[in-house]
């Protein structure tokens, strides 16, 4: 096994870090794992000392800070293997989508990663993942054939559909529950090139955009998956110069379909009005994260989140008064159904995710006026929200039981549970999104 950490190293605290830094690790034992053996020693160690183990690619969706037990660190694991012939890749525990999205271009492949490239590929993919192609292809979890994973008993074990099939349906939307994912076998998609971009409005348009945009995909073809962010940049050197100090309605798309259709379906959007920028076009899937420009350092944010059936004036008026930034993705499409290997990711049915976001918070911060703050606005959604929740967009405080109950359907939850107690009686991966034993 590859060294062991205590908080007396000097690495200790480069090895723990994430890209969330509202919240870290702070774990007895950190073993930096560059192997599957390493992790299947790792889960070894900790059984025999009673240890809850927690896991790391890049820490963006951090759901439960350790305090003590042992943090297994996968960045090293980043190895990529394409095969063409049968368009799937096999990617390593700590691989970045970036990483896939060049590898499988070269091949004329794409993968379904979503808005940043610098996301852990494994965990984004086993929390079910809603992508820049979601509408035309499902979740990236209906793509996976395989997963290579260290069970609570620490055997390291290749689960198919086809070889087991319950462990595989719990493996794949139960994110970390289950065991310690070394690797996955995930399928590609025939794409190399989007009609995609962005358009950004300003202040005076930002309700007009957001209003035009609901009203957009109430006919759109599933070839085009799109969402608006609302976003109030201050007015400081830091912000990008054309939006500083401006409430900025960030339309993003992807259209897998042609560009001259798609600069057709785009029209009303851009009727709107001026665009501060206007970015869209056609772009190689290598290109794609341009989409959502997301932020590439490390920061301390909040978030919440609502699904919801529909979206009526009255919740635009509650997106738009929040105290926080917006987020709404149009959902629908083929994420509506499996699209291969049945797996345990649900709430299929919800028409759109509406987030907020509070960003440029300090390690430690006082969350009680933002939690308020979040609070009013999802009051304000209750009447159109389905209940359900996304795992992979649950994050800190948000990543409470309650909350992760309602990341599936009901009979689904209770067949989870029940498969955790086969397979992990204990609850040794419980600094997580937990599922507890039955």
């Amino acid at each position: 096994m590859s060294s062991t950490l205590d908080q007396h190293d000097s690495a200790y605290d480069a090895e723990r870090a994430g890209f969330q830094t509202l919240a870290s690790h702070r774990p007895e034992l950190i073993v930096p794992a560059a192997s599957a053996d390493d992790i299947r020693q790792a889960v070894s160690q900790a059984a025999a000392r009673g240890l809850p183990v927690a896991v790391q690619a890049t820490g963006h969706g951090l759901p439960v800070a350790a305090e003590g037990g042992l943090l297994i660190t996968t960045g090293a694991m980043n190895a990529v293997t394409i095969d063409p012939a049968a368009g799937t890749a096999r990617i390593e525990a700590g691989v970045r989508w970036e990483q896939v999205i060049e590898a499988a271009a070269g091949h004329g492949l794409a993968p379904l990663s979503g808005s940043s490239p610098v996301v852990g590929a494994v965990s984004y993919t086993l929390g079910g993942g809603i992508g820049l192609m979601a509408r035309r292809y499902g979740y990236a979890a209906d793509q996976v054939r395989a997963v290579e994973v260290v069970t609570a008993d620490a055997e390291l074990r290749r689960v198919t559909p086809d070889g087991d099939p319950d462990l595989f349906w719990a493996l794949v939307g139960g994110r970390g529950n289950f065991g310690v994912a070394t690797a996955l076998e995930i399928g590609l998609v025939p794409v190399q090139r989007l009609y995609g971009g962005a358009l950004y409005f300003g202040t005076d348009l930002a309700g007009p955009a957001l209003r035009a945009w609901r009203d957009w995909t109430r006919s759109l073809p599933e070839e085009m998956t799109s969402s608006i962010a609302v976003i109030p940049f201050p007015d400081s050197p830091h912000a990008p110069a054309p939006f500083r100090g401006q409430t900025v309605a960030h339309v993003r798309v992807a259209f897998t379909g042609e560009a001259a259709e798609g600069e057709e379906l785009l029209a009303p959007l851009r009727a709107v009005g001026p665009r501060l920028t206007d970015t869209v076009g056609e772009l190689p899937y290598t290109g794609s994260a341009a989409i959502h420009n997301d932020p590439t350092k490390p920061s301390g944010y909040y978030s919440t989140h609502s699904l919801l059936r529909e979206l009526p004036e009255e919740a635009l008026g509650a997106l738009l008064g929040a105290r926080a930034v917006v987020e709404v993705r149009h959902l629908g499409g083929a994420l509506t159904k499996p699209q291969s290997a049945a797996n345990s990711v649900g709430n299929r049915d919800a028409l759109y995710y509406a987030g907020m976001l509070t960003p440029g918070l300090a390690p430690g911060s006082d969350l009680t006026a933002v939690r308020a703050a979040h609070e009013v606005v999802t009051r304000a959604l209750s009447p159109w929200a389905t209940g359900g929740q996304v795992l992979n967009f649950l994050y800190g405080d948000q990543a409470r039981p309650q909350n992760v109950r309602r990341a599936y359907e009901p009979a689904d939850y209770e067949r989870l549970t029940r498969l955790k107690t086969t397979w992990d009686a204990r609850n040794l991966f419980r600094l997580n999104h937990n599922i507890p034993p039955a």
